[in-house]
Order: structure tokens, then C-alpha cells, then sequence
């Protein structure tokens, strides 16, 4: 071994600390990562050397710093991550006059999804169910809309918020004879 190469860091006693430090379980960690139990275990206790692409799960699971994770020490990188308004996700869906704008950065993605829709005249956003206990939380930024979620129904105004369990078949229908806008935020239970 070159001597001038040092030892590899004990990236296994990194991930256990960071997971003992938020009270989770290897279980939870295995279901929020999609890495295995048996994976995790034998990765705590440096049987095994994981891939980046393992580890990026990982790191994402326990919303830790990828470096800091494989080095083990050091300051916690802050979170600091901008989107520009030309690097946004535009989405035209099947529903005609329905524009969507994704604004939440794609590491966030069936985590914490942040949206704004723009609904033409009468135009209709029909939603089928999302994953057991997804919420919808939408603030109408301008015009009125329709929110439908099962057998509820409500009319929304600019200003209003509704927050909804969205695992049910959902759509949010624009009343008015203008444009209106919708701030949306998703989140999903993992």
C-alpha cells in the first residue's frame, strides 16, 4: 500500500452517527433511502463499501451533507441552492389552458414539491390519487378556483389556502372568465 495514500474514511460509523443523531431507525432509513436494511447494517459496520449512488441515497435520506458525510468531519455545508426563474421546469399538461411551473429543485422530488398553476378560463387540473397520505396545500395568488378532493368541494378566492389529503382523486378547476394563478406545495408521507 503507497504510504503516501491515506487510509479510506469509516464512511459506515459517518452514516450511523448521522442516523443515531435523528432518533431513526435502520428500518426508517431503509424505507426513506431505498437502500436495504441489510445493505445499511452491513455499511455501519464497515463490512461492505458502498457506491456514490448509495450513498447519495443515503445522504438525501437523512438530509445530510454528501461530503461531510463521506469525510466525517468538518463544518455542515448550508444550505444555500437558488433557482432561477429561466432554469424552472415549465410543464403544458393534457388539461387544456393548464400551465405548470416547477419551482422545487429535483432532489426534493415526492419529498416536498413546490408548484405554481396558471389556469386559463375555465380550464380544469384533474388529479388521480397520490401515494397514501399526500397533502395539497394551495394558496390562490389570483382569481378564484374550484377545489374538488372526493366528495369535497370548495370555491377558493386570491388569498385563500386550502390544505387537502390528495390521495383521492382531486382537481382544481378555474371559475372565473380570466386567468388564475395557484401556489401549490405537495407533500408527501414517507
Amino acid at each position: 500500500m503507497n504510504k503516501n495514500i491515506p487510509s479510506p474514511p469509516a464512511i459506515g460509523l459517518n452514516v450511523k452517527k448521522q442516523r443515531l443523531e435523528q432518533s431513526m431507525s435502520l428500518d426508517k432509513l431503509s424505507r426513506k433511502s431505498g437502500v436495504s436494511k441489510a445493505m445499511l447494517s452491513q455499511i455501519e459496520s464497515e463490512k461492505v463499501n458502498p457506491t456514490i449512488a448509495t450513498m447519495w441515497k443515503i445522504a438525501h435520506a437523512l438530509k445530510a451533507d454528501f461530503n461531510m458525510l463521506i469525510k466525517g468531519k468538518g463544518k455542515k455545508v448550508r444550505k444555500f441552492q437558488v433557482n432561477r426563474h429561466d432554469d424552472l421546469t415549465s410543464l403544458d399538461t393534457d388539461s387544456a389552458g393548464v400551465h405548470i411551473n416547477v419551482l422545487s429543485p429535483i432532489t426534493l422530488a415526492e419529498d416536498l414539491e413546490l408548484y405554481t398553476l396558471t389556469l386559463q378560463p375555465d380550464s380544469v387540473l384533474n388529479s388521480t390519487p397520490h401515494y397514501q397520505g399526500t397533502e395539497e396545500f394551495l394558496t390562490v395568488l389570483s382569481g378564484s378556483v374550484k377545489v374538488t378532493a372526493g366528495d369535497k368541494t370548495t370555491v377558493l378566492h386570491e388569498g385563500d389556502l386550502i390544505n387537502f389529503d390528495c390521495d383521492i382523486d382531486h382537481a382544481i378547476e378555474n371559475v372565473t372568465d380570466k386567468e388564475s394563478m395557484v401556489y401549490m406545495v405537495v407533500r408527501f408521507s414517507k
